[in-house]
Protein backbone atom coordinates (compact mmCIF):
# COMPACT_ATOMS: atom_id res chain seq x y z
CA UNK A 1 0.00 0.00 0.00
CA UNK A 2 2.79 2.72 0.93
CA UNK A 3 4.15 1.47 -2.79
CA UNK A 4 1.00 2.59 -3.99
CA UNK A 5 1.21 5.46 -2.34
CA UNK A 6 4.54 6.48 -3.29
CA UNK A 7 4.00 5.25 -6.93
CA UNK A 8 0.47 7.49 -7.56
CA UNK A 9 0.15 9.79 -10.40
CA UNK A 10 -1.31 13.04 -8.82
CA UNK A 11 -3.00 16.22 -10.19
CA UNK A 12 -4.95 18.67 -8.96
CA UNK A 13 -7.95 17.26 -7.08
CA UNK A 14 -9.70 20.83 -6.77
CA UNK A 15 -9.57 21.35 -10.60
CA UNK A 16 -10.91 17.42 -11.04
CA UNK A 17 -7.01 16.49 -12.38
CA UNK A 18 -6.71 14.24 -10.28
CA UNK A 19 -6.14 11.10 -12.36
CA UNK A 20 -6.12 8.87 -8.81
CA UNK A 21 -8.55 10.50 -6.93
CA UNK A 22 -10.68 10.04 -10.19
CA UNK A 23 -9.83 6.18 -10.23
CA UNK A 24 -11.22 5.77 -6.67
CA UNK A 25 -14.54 8.09 -6.76
CA UNK A 26 -15.01 5.58 -10.37
CA UNK A 27 -13.90 2.41 -8.84
CA UNK A 28 -16.60 2.95 -5.56
CA UNK A 29 -19.77 4.52 -7.78
CA UNK A 30 -19.13 1.28 -10.07
CA UNK A 31 -18.96 -0.73 -6.71
CA UNK A 32 -21.84 0.86 -5.09
CA UNK A 33 -23.79 0.98 -8.27
CA UNK A 34 -24.39 5.16 -8.09
CA UNK A 35 -23.68 7.66 -10.55
CA UNK A 36 -20.50 9.29 -9.13
CA UNK A 37 -18.74 9.08 -6.23
CA UNK A 38 -16.22 11.63 -3.99
CA UNK A 39 -13.09 10.96 -1.99
CA UNK A 40 -13.58 13.04 1.23
CA UNK A 41 -11.53 13.03 4.50
CA UNK A 42 -14.20 10.75 7.04
CA UNK A 43 -16.99 8.98 6.83
CA UNK A 44 -18.24 12.28 9.30
CA UNK A 45 -17.64 14.39 6.69
CA UNK A 46 -19.67 12.10 4.25
CA UNK A 47 -22.57 11.95 6.54
CA UNK A 48 -22.57 15.36 6.81
CA UNK A 49 -22.81 15.97 3.24
CA UNK A 50 -25.21 13.63 3.04
CA UNK A 51 -27.67 15.51 5.70
CA UNK A 52 -26.87 19.07 3.80
CA UNK A 53 -27.38 17.65 0.49
CA UNK A 54 -30.31 16.27 1.42
CA UNK A 55 -32.34 19.00 3.58
CA UNK A 56 -32.80 22.52 4.23
CA UNK A 57 -32.45 24.32 7.30
CA UNK A 58 -35.07 23.93 9.78
CA UNK A 59 -35.59 20.36 8.24
CA UNK A 60 -35.67 17.19 10.55
CA UNK A 61 -33.95 14.03 10.04
CA UNK A 62 -35.12 10.62 11.58
CA UNK A 63 -32.20 8.56 13.04
CA UNK A 64 -31.76 5.95 15.76
CA UNK A 65 -30.52 6.72 19.03
CA UNK A 66 -27.39 4.41 18.94
CA UNK A 67 -26.14 5.86 15.24
CA UNK A 68 -22.58 7.62 14.79
CA UNK A 69 -24.61 10.65 13.28
CA UNK A 70 -26.18 11.52 17.26
CA UNK A 71 -23.19 10.18 19.03
CA UNK A 72 -20.02 10.95 17.66
CA UNK A 73 -20.54 14.00 14.94
CA UNK A 74 -19.98 16.68 17.45
CA UNK A 75 -23.42 17.55 16.84
CA UNK A 76 -22.52 18.53 13.57
CA UNK A 77 -25.88 18.04 11.69
CA UNK A 78 -27.35 20.97 13.96
CA UNK A 79 -24.10 23.36 13.27
CA UNK A 80 -23.46 22.89 9.68
CA UNK A 81 -26.89 22.13 7.80
CA UNK A 82 -29.08 24.19 10.79
CA UNK A 83 -31.64 20.57 11.01
CA UNK A 84 -32.85 18.78 14.11
CA UNK A 85 -32.30 15.01 14.76
CA UNK A 86 -35.64 12.82 15.71
CA UNK A 87 -33.91 10.18 17.42
CA UNK A 88 -35.59 7.46 18.25
CA UNK A 89 -34.62 4.43 20.20
CA UNK A 90 -34.39 1.00 18.15
CA UNK A 91 -34.62 -2.64 18.94
CA UNK A 92 -30.44 -3.25 19.27
CA UNK A 93 -29.98 -0.49 16.91
CA UNK A 94 -32.62 -1.36 14.09
CA UNK A 95 -35.94 0.54 13.27
CA UNK A 96 -39.21 -0.76 12.42
CA UNK A 97 -41.44 0.76 10.06
CA UNK A 98 -44.57 1.83 12.54
CA UNK A 99 -41.62 3.71 14.87
CA UNK A 100 -40.64 5.63 11.31
CA UNK A 101 -43.97 6.22 10.17
CA UNK A 102 -45.24 7.40 13.92
CA UNK A 103 -42.03 10.24 13.81
CA UNK A 104 -42.63 11.63 10.49
CA UNK A 105 -44.24 15.16 10.84
CA UNK A 106 -47.16 16.38 8.87
CA UNK A 107 -45.68 19.50 7.67
CA UNK A 108 -47.70 21.71 9.68
CA UNK A 109 -46.20 25.30 9.64
CA UNK A 110 -45.71 25.38 13.07
CA UNK A 111 -43.34 22.23 13.31
CA UNK A 112 -40.36 21.38 11.68
CA UNK A 113 -40.36 18.98 8.49
CA UNK A 114 -39.52 15.81 8.20
CA UNK A 115 -36.97 15.25 4.80
CA UNK A 116 -34.35 12.92 5.79
CA UNK A 117 -33.92 8.93 7.06
CA UNK A 118 -30.17 8.11 8.06
CA UNK A 119 -29.84 4.60 8.50
CA UNK A 120 -26.49 2.87 9.42
CA UNK A 121 -24.88 -0.10 8.24
CA UNK A 122 -23.33 -2.50 9.86
CA UNK A 123 -24.33 -0.49 13.25
CA UNK A 124 -21.50 0.14 15.05
CA UNK A 125 -22.60 1.16 19.07
CA UNK A 126 -25.00 -1.99 18.30
CA UNK A 127 -21.76 -4.34 18.05
CA UNK A 128 -21.63 -4.70 14.41
CA UNK A 129 -24.93 -6.07 13.80
CA UNK A 130 -25.85 -6.18 10.40
CA UNK A 131 -29.07 -4.58 8.79
CA UNK A 132 -31.22 -7.18 7.45
CA UNK A 133 -31.74 -5.75 3.74
CA UNK A 134 -35.37 -6.71 3.94
CA UNK A 135 -35.67 -4.21 6.70
CA UNK A 136 -33.67 -1.26 5.17
CA UNK A 137 -36.22 -1.79 2.00
CA UNK A 138 -39.40 -1.61 4.27
CA UNK A 139 -37.70 1.55 5.74
CA UNK A 140 -36.79 3.40 2.54
CA UNK A 141 -39.64 2.71 0.88
CA UNK A 142 -41.26 3.94 3.81
CA UNK A 143 -39.78 7.28 3.63
CA UNK A 144 -40.01 7.60 0.01
CA UNK A 145 -44.18 7.79 0.42
CA UNK A 146 -43.56 10.16 2.72
CA UNK A 147 -41.77 12.47 0.62
CA UNK A 148 -38.36 11.73 2.49
CA UNK A 149 -34.77 11.07 1.18
CA UNK A 150 -32.75 8.82 2.60
CA UNK A 151 -28.65 8.33 3.55
CA UNK A 152 -27.19 5.56 4.32
CA UNK A 153 -23.65 5.58 6.76
CA UNK A 154 -21.95 2.91 5.56
CA UNK A 155 -18.83 2.96 6.88
CA UNK A 156 -18.62 -0.59 7.70
CA UNK A 157 -20.31 -1.24 4.73
CA UNK A 158 -18.16 -3.88 3.18
CA UNK A 159 -18.09 -5.78 6.72
CA UNK A 160 -21.88 -6.38 6.04
CA UNK A 161 -21.51 -7.45 2.68
CA UNK A 162 -18.54 -9.75 4.08
CA UNK A 163 -21.00 -10.88 6.56
CA UNK A 164 -23.95 -11.50 4.23
CA UNK A 165 -22.67 -12.23 1.01
CA UNK A 166 -25.17 -9.29 -0.37
CA UNK A 167 -23.28 -7.39 -2.44
CA UNK A 168 -23.00 -3.66 -1.31
CA UNK A 169 -24.80 -2.06 -4.70
CA UNK A 170 -28.04 -3.99 -3.13
CA UNK A 171 -27.49 -2.39 0.27
CA UNK A 172 -26.82 0.43 -1.88
CA UNK A 173 -29.70 0.78 -4.21
CA UNK A 174 -31.85 1.81 -1.41
CA UNK A 175 -30.61 4.87 -0.40
CA UNK A 176 -29.96 8.75 -2.38
CA UNK A 177 -26.55 8.85 -0.94
CA UNK A 178 -24.29 6.84 0.67
CA UNK A 179 -20.56 6.82 2.37
CA UNK A 180 -17.94 4.14 3.06
CA UNK A 181 -14.67 4.19 4.91
CA UNK A 182 -11.73 3.29 3.89
CA UNK A 183 -9.41 3.67 6.71
CA UNK A 184 -11.56 0.78 8.82
CA UNK A 185 -11.66 -3.00 8.01
CA UNK A 186 -9.96 -1.81 4.59
CA UNK A 187 -7.39 -0.83 6.06
CA UNK A 188 -6.10 2.75 4.70
CA UNK A 189 -4.59 5.39 6.60
CA UNK A 190 -7.26 8.00 5.86
CA UNK A 191 -10.71 8.66 3.87
CA UNK A 192 -13.76 7.58 3.05
CA UNK A 193 -16.01 7.87 -0.40
CA UNK A 194 -19.61 9.83 -0.74
CA UNK A 195 -21.88 8.78 -3.20
CA UNK A 196 -24.89 9.25 -5.11
CA UNK A 197 -26.36 10.76 -8.39
CA UNK A 198 -23.96 12.61 -10.01
CA UNK A 199 -27.05 15.89 -9.39
CA UNK A 200 -26.23 14.62 -5.41
CA UNK A 201 -22.37 14.67 -5.71
CA UNK A 202 -22.33 17.40 -7.49
CA UNK A 203 -23.65 19.32 -4.60
CA UNK A 204 -21.92 17.49 -2.51
CA UNK A 205 -18.75 18.69 -4.08
CA UNK A 206 -19.53 22.17 -3.12
CA UNK A 207 -20.54 21.03 0.26
CA UNK A 208 -16.98 19.48 0.70
CA UNK A 209 -15.24 23.08 -0.62
CA UNK A 210 -16.96 24.77 1.62
CA UNK A 211 -16.07 22.22 4.54
CA UNK A 212 -12.40 23.30 3.36
CA UNK A 213 -12.00 19.38 1.74
CA UNK A 214 -10.60 20.27 -1.23
CA UNK A 215 -7.34 18.42 -0.83
CA UNK A 216 -5.10 19.37 -4.05
CA UNK A 217 -2.85 16.11 -4.83
CA UNK A 218 -4.91 13.29 -2.60
CA UNK A 219 -4.10 10.85 -5.31
CA UNK A 220 -1.29 9.80 -2.32
CA UNK A 221 -4.10 8.79 -0.27
CA UNK A 222 -6.32 7.83 -3.25
CA UNK A 223 -3.97 5.39 -4.08
CA UNK A 224 -4.22 3.91 -0.71
CA UNK A 225 -7.80 3.33 -1.18
CA UNK A 226 -7.90 1.88 -4.78
CA UNK A 227 -5.20 -0.73 -3.13
CA UNK A 228 -7.23 -1.44 -0.11
CA UNK A 229 -10.39 -1.76 -2.74
CA UNK A 230 -8.12 -4.26 -4.76
CA UNK A 231 -6.65 -5.97 -1.87
CA UNK A 232 -8.11 -6.57 1.21
CA UNK A 233 -11.82 -6.60 0.62
CA UNK A 234 -11.15 -10.19 0.93
CA UNK A 235 -9.48 -10.52 4.40
CA UNK A 236 -12.79 -8.93 5.84
CA UNK A 237 -14.36 -12.70 6.26
CA UNK A 238 -11.00 -13.34 8.54
CA UNK A 239 -11.62 -10.27 10.69
CA UNK A 240 -14.73 -11.49 11.48
CA UNK A 241 -13.56 -15.09 12.64
CA UNK A 242 -11.45 -13.55 14.97
CA UNK A 243 -13.90 -11.81 16.52
CA UNK A 244 -16.32 -14.70 17.04
CA UNK A 245 -13.37 -16.53 17.87
CA UNK A 246 -13.28 -13.56 20.82
CA UNK A 247 -16.68 -13.65 21.75
CA UNK A 248 -16.74 -16.74 22.49
CA UNK A 249 -13.84 -16.60 24.60
CA UNK A 250 -15.35 -14.12 26.71
CA UNK A 251 -18.97 -16.59 27.25
CA UNK A 252 -17.02 -18.74 28.83
CA UNK A 253 -15.91 -15.95 31.51
CA UNK A 254 -19.54 -15.25 33.94
CA UNK A 255 -17.16 -12.16 34.53
CA UNK A 256 -18.64 -10.71 31.48
CA UNK A 257 -21.94 -10.46 29.77
CA UNK A 258 -22.07 -11.00 25.78
CA UNK A 259 -24.87 -10.51 23.35
CA UNK A 260 -25.80 -13.18 21.21
CA UNK A 261 -25.11 -10.99 18.15
CA UNK A 262 -21.64 -10.18 19.43
CA UNK A 263 -19.25 -11.33 16.68
CA UNK A 264 -21.54 -11.02 13.39
CA UNK A 265 -18.99 -9.06 11.77
CA UNK A 266 -15.89 -8.03 13.39
CA UNK A 267 -17.30 -6.08 16.36
CA UNK A 268 -17.60 -7.47 19.87
CA UNK A 269 -19.90 -5.40 22.27
CA UNK A 270 -19.50 -7.16 26.15
CA UNK A 271 -20.27 -5.48 29.56
CA UNK A 272 -18.63 -6.19 32.86
CA UNK A 273 -20.93 -7.67 35.17
CA UNK A 274 -19.24 -6.17 38.20
CA UNK A 275 -17.09 -3.17 38.68
CA UNK A 276 -16.25 -0.96 36.08
CA UNK A 277 -14.88 -1.15 32.32
CA UNK A 278 -12.22 1.46 32.87
CA UNK A 279 -10.57 -1.45 35.72
CA UNK A 280 -10.87 -4.05 32.88
CA UNK A 281 -9.05 -1.83 30.12
CA UNK A 282 -6.78 -0.81 32.29
CA UNK A 283 -5.84 -4.63 33.36
CA UNK A 284 -5.65 -5.21 29.65
CA UNK A 285 -3.62 -2.64 28.41
CA UNK A 286 -1.06 -3.78 30.61
CA UNK A 287 -0.94 -7.12 29.12
CA UNK A 288 -0.44 -5.15 25.95
CA UNK A 289 -4.36 -5.80 24.35
CA UNK A 290 -6.55 -2.38 23.87
CA UNK A 291 -9.87 -2.01 23.50
CA UNK A 292 -12.38 1.09 23.90
CA UNK A 293 -15.05 2.25 26.96
CA UNK A 294 -18.40 2.13 25.57
CA UNK A 295 -19.99 3.03 28.68
CA UNK A 296 -19.68 2.90 32.66
CA UNK A 297 -19.54 -1.26 32.06
CA UNK A 298 -19.58 -1.61 28.50
CA UNK A 299 -16.32 -2.66 26.54
CA UNK A 300 -15.50 -2.39 22.49
CA UNK A 301 -13.23 -4.91 20.92
CA UNK A 302 -12.46 -4.56 17.10
CA UNK A 303 -10.39 -7.26 14.71
CA UNK A 304 -8.51 -6.01 12.07
CA UNK A 305 -6.11 -6.61 9.25
CA UNK A 306 -3.14 -5.67 12.54
CA UNK A 307 -4.66 -7.78 14.86
CA UNK A 308 -4.33 -11.58 13.81
CA UNK A 309 -5.74 -15.37 14.82
CA UNK A 310 -3.18 -16.02 17.36
CA UNK A 311 -3.24 -12.39 18.73
CA UNK A 312 -7.18 -13.14 19.58
CA UNK A 313 -6.36 -16.47 20.76
CA UNK A 314 -3.30 -14.61 23.40
CA UNK A 315 -6.06 -12.28 24.29
CA UNK A 316 -8.59 -14.83 25.18
CA UNK A 317 -5.73 -16.67 27.44
CA UNK A 318 -5.40 -13.29 29.39
CA UNK A 319 -8.95 -12.75 29.72
CA UNK A 320 -9.30 -16.62 31.21
CA UNK A 321 -6.18 -15.90 33.48
CA UNK A 322 -7.46 -12.54 34.77
CA UNK A 323 -11.11 -13.10 34.98
CA UNK A 324 -11.84 -16.88 34.52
Amino acid sequence: MRRAMYEAEVGDDVFGEDPTVNRLQEAVADVLGKEAALFVTSGMMGNQLGIGVNTRPGDEVIVERSCHIFNYESGAAGALSGVTLNVLEGDSGLLSADQVRAAIRKGDYWESRSRLLCLENTLNKAGGIVYPIRRMKELTALAYAHGLRTHLDGARLWNATAASGIPERNYAANFDSITVCLSKGLGAPVGSVFAGTKEVVRRAHRMRKLLGGGMRQAGILAAAGLYALAHHKADLAHDHAKAKRLADGLRELSFFSVGDDAGQSNIVMFDVRHGGAQTVLDALMNEGVAMVQFGPTTIRATTHRDVSMPDIVRTVDILRRLYG
